[in-house]
């Protein structure tokens, strides 16, 4: 039986601040459920996700309550039922709309893009909403891509929200300036049609974003082996290896060793990786204790996906530490049918220290003007 850790002061818990400003927000394409979480945290109070993934649901319903679960594609919701169902008026100076979409169209990331095809415009379809309750704020969160593929519809819902009499401030940042210890650059918007003004939070100078202030023996995480499954709410669980992987990755060094330490065997390099060490140089990798944690995607959890091999376990990370680093308070529940699944949540997540930073900073540009 394995003891976990009931450690709460690198990750907070999901305890919600007491609500002390009459901020409200509807977070759209929330998911699991990562940037009501720290909006919540922040005291800003959140009336309900909006996602039309059904899997979402439990996760985001255990942890968020009372912010109800809308099960809907916004595609197919017009915004006077969003008003009769959770009570909110157009023209509302404390009404914020959330617009995290989808990003896997405009990500980096190698995907086939007719399967996202369906999620690259949504955020035209979150237009009408911004048009018809003209809200006070409206954040927008993505991938870079967004910001600088020129064939996205950022361009034309920047014009959309000038002629509606918002000023906004935008720019990709560095996820880890704002507390996320990982390398994530995301697209960030804030726009506001109040005289206060817009602006994002200022990058902060921090120390203690290592891996090993996160994860490790120390943090409430101790050695399992590849294939462990945990079956409590900890979900300390990760992903079987097949037996070649398993070879691979016990002679791949410890804290950033490479695939490069085994590329000259012939049982262990990979047909489609001879000859091509300039290319995929972090798949089959492990993490570096001192430094941040790569970008944690969706499939951090398999270690022919990146870095993601644990510094020195023979595996990659477990559900909970990818959750841990995605900023997840300890005592987040996740539901799903299966493994992949709980991945997927976690790693398409805002994570919630930087939805907390951006709730707190439209508190003080709401309460001291733009600073």
């Amino acid at each position: 039986m394995l003891n976990y850790k009931d450690d709460t002061d690198m990750v907070a818990s999901t305890k919600k601040a007491k609500t002390n400003t009459g901020l409200k927000a509807v977070d759209f394409f929330c998911g699991a459920g990562g940037m009501t979480c720290g909006l919540a945290q922040a005291g800003i109070q959140v009336l309900a996700g909006i996602d039309n993934n059904a899997e979402c649901k439990e996760t985001y319903s255990i942890n968020n309550a009372p912010s109800e679960f809308l099960e809907y594609d916004i595609s197919e919701l017009n915004p006077p039922i969003l008003e009769d169902k959770i009570g909110i008026s157009p023209n509302d100076d404390e009404l914020i709309l959330v617009g995290c979409s989808p990003c896997q169209y405009w990500s980096k990331i190698r995907t086939i893009k007719k399967k996202s095809e369906k999620s690259a415009f949504l955020l035209e379809e979150f237009q009408k909403f911004v048009r018809h309750f003209h809200p006070g704020f409206v954040i927008i969160e993505n991938v870079p891509g967004l910001y600088k593929d020129p064939k996205s519809y950022l361009p034309t819902f920047l014009r959309f929200l000038t002629d509606q009499g918002y000023t906004y401030a935008h720019e990709v940042v560095d996820s880890y300036h704002h507390g996320v210890p990982q390398k994530r650059p995301r697209y960030l918007l804030i726009a506001t049609r109040l005289n206060c003004g817009a602006s994002l939070p200022e990058k902060e100078k921090l120390t203690g974003l290592r891996l090993r202030d996160f994860i490790g023996v120390g943090n409430g995480f101790p050695p399992i082996e590849a294939g462990h499954k945990d079956d409590s709410d900890f979900i300390h669980t990760a992903a079987g290896l097949s037996e070649e992987n398993l070879r691979r990755i016990k002679v791949t060094p410890h804290n950033g060793g490479t695939r490069f330490s085994w590329k000259d065997d012939p049982e262990l390099q990979i047909e489609a990786y001879k000859e091509k060490d300039n290319c995929f140089r972090n798949v089959y990798g492990r993490a570096f204790w001192d430094q941040p944690a790569p970008t944690i995607t969706t499939r951090f959890n398999s270690l022919s996906n990146g870095r993601f091999g644990h510094p020195e376990e023979n595996r990659a990370f477990s559900l909970r530490e990818g959750a841990t680093l995605q900023t997840f308070p300890k005592d987040y529940v996740f539901r799903c049918s299966n493994e992949s699944g709980i991945a997927k949540q976690i790693g398409n997540a805002v994570p919630p220290v930087l939805a907390k930073k951006i709730g707190t900073h439209i508190q003080r540009i709401l309460e001291h003007g733009d600073i």
